[in-house]
């Protein structure tokens, strides 16, 4: 092998690389706005008005009322973590967000017990039983390598 076909052989592994790391973000883009989309339909199974004293069960999701939980689950974009590795996360950001899910003391002088309404968790462990995040992530590192 000369000098020339191992400089070809470098350009080309390098470009391999290049390509399989764009094809991780697009995997974890993907995934993080599955994520999303599912988590903003699990919180729409309930609802009551603003102030009606009509909460969800506990350990279900909570109860639509004004949207604004819903609304702040957001995906992030993708961020490097290594060599052609890539990682997104999806949560809600509103302040209310994790009593919701955890559940614990709450209120003026946290002398109110809420019960957790996980949403987030049981999302993600259907995501993943499924193999929708799999497929998901298959899908955009296939289309943005080019294998499709």
């Amino acid at each position: 092998m000369g000098d020339v076909d191992a400089d070809a052989l470098i350009v080309a592994l390098r470009a391999m690389g290049d390509r399989s790391s764009d094809g991780a973000r697009a995997a974890a883009d993907a995934m993080a706005l599955g994520a999303e989309r599912e988590i903003k339909r699990t919180l729409r199974t309930t609802s009551h008005p603003k102030g009606a004293p009509t909460p969800s069960a506990p350990g279900t999701p909570p109860s639509l009322v004004s949207g604004s939980l819903r609304r702040s689950v957001k995906a992030g974009r993708p961020r490097q973590t290594g060599a052609a590795r890539w990682e997104a996360k999806t949560a809600p950001t509103i302040v209310y967000s994790r009593i919701h899910e955890l559940g614990g003391w709450t209120g003026r002088g946290h002398r109110s017990y809420l019960p957790p309404r996980p949403y987030v968790r049981p999302t993600r462990a259907r995501l993943v039983a499924s193999g929708d995040l799999e497929r998901w992530a298959n899908r955009a590192f296939a289309a943005k390598v080019g294998l499709t």
